[in-house]
């Protein structure tokens, strides 16, 4: 079976709109999904940036996301778990939140989504970074689908 993921109303490849980066609300845009293996239990997002200076940054971990929810709306909460169990990691500015694109410079960097599907929730507290996080699902995971998307900063 193969998945498909969407971010908003963007086509893989699009530069990020404004109001999704430090330039501008800083907000997360919105996600959704659908065509994944019917066991999937559980799914889990990481974005980052491959093209940052010191090494791939992580701006958002997000994890436990309940298979009966295949969309994540934009401007989501920036709180360690959401009222429906969600919960989010760490990212690389040290929040429990989405951050935005920011990168240094003119040259246009790329973030990738990352949506896992996965066998199982991780039932780990909220705070896990990239790596932890990954660790915890290398076994679990069903189906990867990635979304690229770029951004360089108008000086």
């Amino acid at each position: 079976m193969t998945g498909t993921i969407k971010i908003s109303s963007f086509r893989e490849g699009d530069q990020i709109s404004k109001q999704y980066t430090c330039d501008g609300e800083d907000i997360s845009p919105a996600i959704s999904w659908s065509g994944f293996p019917p066991e999937t239990k559980s799914y889990a997002i990481i974005m980052d940036d491959p093209d940052a200076p010191m090494g791939t940054f992580v701006h958002w971990v997000v994890y436990d996301i309940p298979s009966t929810i295949t969309e994540i709306k934009e401007n989501f909460p920036k709180i360690p778990v959401s009222e429906n169990g969600i919960r989010q990691g760490k990212n690389d500015f040290g929040k429990f939140s989405y951050g935005g694109p920011c990168p240094p410079g003119q040259k246009p960097h790329r973030y990738i989504f990352h949506l896992y599907s996965t066998s199982s929730d991780t039932t780990l507290p909220a705070g896990m970074n990239k790596k932890k996080l990954l660790l915890a699902l290398e076994s679990r995971v069903l189906e990867e689908k990635t979304f690229t998307l770029t951004y360089k900063r108008s000086r």
